[in-house]
């Protein structure tokens, strides 16, 4: 049984190639394809939303003004942080802005940290009830789909408050004549559409990037553990604590730096050129 069970077991780039795959609607056969949904992904991210969302929601519930908790303590670091922040780099109203850089903080946070969860987690819950080798990922910012669609959301807050700030006059003749001057019109139009496409794909693809490397790399020590030797062993035990210890800085930083950019995308909006 051994041997057979050897025979039929995945090679590294077979193992590598179906963690990395997504429990998605349908096949994908083309590069780009908008109708196949990401399921893990969507669920995920909902998933890590509303925990988010309760995280924050038990803090100002449970805050109080005498001596704070640990808890109220660690929330209140946070939400200072993410204030001092946005008033240094936010000329303006700052009531929905500085709610907006915390969820975001908050919430890429905790979808960056489920690359703590074992890589064969999944795996093996859907083996347990019997669902064969489905693939699924667990984390939505090691998705593209998922990091761009968030770099989405930040490009609407940032035309909308780009449009509420100048007018929508103001906004469109800053969009013809700003940087180089009316008379360079067709110029400076073509210039601001692919700053409003870099910042977006920029913001998206710096948060996938880090995430997929980290994510692979898990991958790559779980394969460490599977060789039957005792070196391979202590290899992954050893190489993988230092790797999630260090992989918790990755999270964090890349939290703060998506919730930084974030601030510094929506104030350059409220600044007229």
């Amino acid at each position: 049984m051994t041997v057979e069970a050897a025979e039929h077991a995945p090679t590294a780039s077979e193992y590598i190639v179906h963690h990395l795959g997504h429990f998605s609607t349908h096949h994908q056969t083309k590069i780009v394809d908008f109708s196949i949904l990401n399921v893990d992904t969507i669920f995920w991210s909902v998933f890590s939303g509303v925990i988010a969302c309760l995280f924050m929601y038990l803090a100002a519930r449970k805050a109080t003004s005498g001596v704070p908790g640990r808890f109220q303590a660690f929330v209140e670091m946070v939400v200072e942080m993410v204030e001092d922040q946005s008033k240094a780099i936010v000329h303006g109203n700052r009531a929905f802005i500085a709610p907006v850089a915390l969820t975001v903080f908050v919430w890429v946070a905790l979808m960056n940290s489920l690359d703590f969860l074992p890589v064969d987690l999944a795996s093996g819950i859907f083996r347990l009830f019997g669902m064969g080798e489905m693939h699924h990922r667990i984390v939505p910012t090691a998705d593209l789909n998922g990091t761009l669609g968030i770099a989405l959301g930040v490009l609407a807050l940032m035309l909308y408050y780009s449009v509420k700030i100048k007018g929508a006059g103001g906004f469109i003749h800053e969009l013809f004549a700003a940087p180089f001057g009316i008379w360079m019109a067709p110029f400076n139009l073509l210039l601001n559409i692919i700053e409003f496409a870099a910042k977006t794909v920029s913001l998206g693809m710096r948060l996938f990037g880090n995430m997929y490397a980290g994510e692979l790399l898990f991958l790559l020590i779980a394969l460490l553990g599977s060789t039957a030797t005792a070196f391979g062993f202590v290899g992954h035990v050893i190489a993988g604590s230092i790797w999630a210890i260090f992989h918790i800085l990755i999270v964090l930083l890349q939290a703060f730096i998506f919730m930084m950019l974030t601030l510094v995308y929506l104030g350059q909006a409220h600044e007229a050129h």
